[in-house]
């Protein structure tokens, strides 16, 4: 598994953890399922941080992959020429 497709797995990843922390937030604040959450120690506050954590993740490691994919196609153009 090549480094670029690493990168985009973990922004594949954090990108869907994110939205799952987003909507368990939303729910814990329509009071629904709030004693599993509380019976987890999670806090509504604690689901969106950890949401807005993911998708800072995600978009750091999507921007990372824009990168290393530029250098290997500039290398790649280099040894052409």
């Amino acid at each position: 598994m090549g480094h670029l497709v690493r990168l985009q797995l973990v922004g594949r990843i954090t990108y869907y953890l994110g939205w799952i922390a987003l909507l368990s937030g939303g729910l814990v604040h329509l009071n629904i399922g709030t004693s599993l959450f509380t019976s987890l120690h999670l806090t509504q506050r604690n689901l969106f941080e950890g949401s807005v954590i993911c998708f800072v993740i995600c978009v750091a490691s999507e921007l990372r992959a824009r990168d290393v994919a530029g250098l290997e196609m500039s290398a790649g153009l280099r040894k052409a020429a």
